[in-house]
């Protein structure tokens, strides 16, 4: 779970200022891996974009912060955390009771469910039962790991883990893989969307378990850095409240994540 830094994307929002209260954050390290688009991804020149991108900038504005970005393998954002590599996480990361035992989380950004997606016509489901002695891929360090290997593997399902999504999908593609688990609407968008995923279809419900998945994505934040929390927080409802964040999600979504 250890890996090390990538490199620094600097995104300039706005000079802070010196006075008192929010303006105590002159400057936030975001720590993300730009491998899960629609919310992070790299463009060839280099450049960061996506959903988490344009909110941590857009939050940043409102703080008039500098906004960094520093990219992190998502196996290994908590422990970069904790050794202060950057100052919080925003990377599409699950609020969960595990992690919360270890960093705080800012308020709700938007919800996300996790499906599993087979070959049509595979006739799998996302059960133990039915994925027994299969090969299922998944991103390591998420909660569908953490939730693949707490109910599927002990029972026989071979769980694969991989550092990035797009190595899940280039396995799935080969036959490598019988199923894979990722965000619902990461596959509908960047899979199954494209031509590449048209003889893949999702399987079933979503996978449900509110321990495990929570209630939806959040900012990971160190537990000592309670100023930064509450600027997060409340330049997060600021922007809710002007119409940034609604603006922000129609670009890159025609339906709605916020969760109200």
């Amino acid at each position: 779970m250890k890996k090390s830094m990538t490199g620094i994307t600097l995104a300039f929002c706005a000079l802070a200022s010196m006075g008192s209260h929010a303006s105590e954050t002159q400057l936030i390290r975001f720590g993300v891996e730009p491998n899960y688009p629609p919310f992070e991804s790299k463009m060839p020149d280099g450049s960061l974009v996506g959903f988490d991108i344009d909110l941590g900038n857009a939050m940043c504005a409102e703080l008039k912060a500098k906004c960094v970005w520093v990219e992190h393998g998502f196996d290994g954002m908590i422990p970069g955390l904790m050794a202060k590599k950057f100052d919080a996480i925003l990377s599409g990361m699950l609020i969960t009771e595990k992690r919360k035992q270890v960093i705080n989380f800012s308020n709700r950004l938007y919800l996300s469910t996790a499906s599993l997606m087979v070959r049509k016509g595979s006739g799998l489901l996302p059960t133990a039962e039915s994925l027994r002695g299969k090969r299922v891929g998944v991103q390591q360090g998420t909660s569908q790991e953490t939730f693949m290997r707490t109910y599927w593997a002990p029972k026989g399902v071979q769980v694969v883990g991989y550092q990035s999504q797009d190595q899940v999908y280039a396995d799935v593609r080969a036959g490598r893989l019988d199923g894979a688990v990722q965000s619902t609407v990461q596959a509908k968008l960047l899979f199954l969307g494209r031509p590449e995923g048209k003889n893949f279809e999702l399987a079933g419900d979503p996978l449900r378990d509110d321990k495990i998945f929570g209630p939806g994505v959040g900012i990971g934040i160190h537990k000592d850095n309670v100023a930064l929390e509450k600027d997060l927080n409340r330049a997060l409802a600021k922007i809710k409240a002007n119409g940034t964040y609604h603006k922000l999600m129609k670009k890159y979504f025609d339906f709605d994540i916020s969760g109200g």
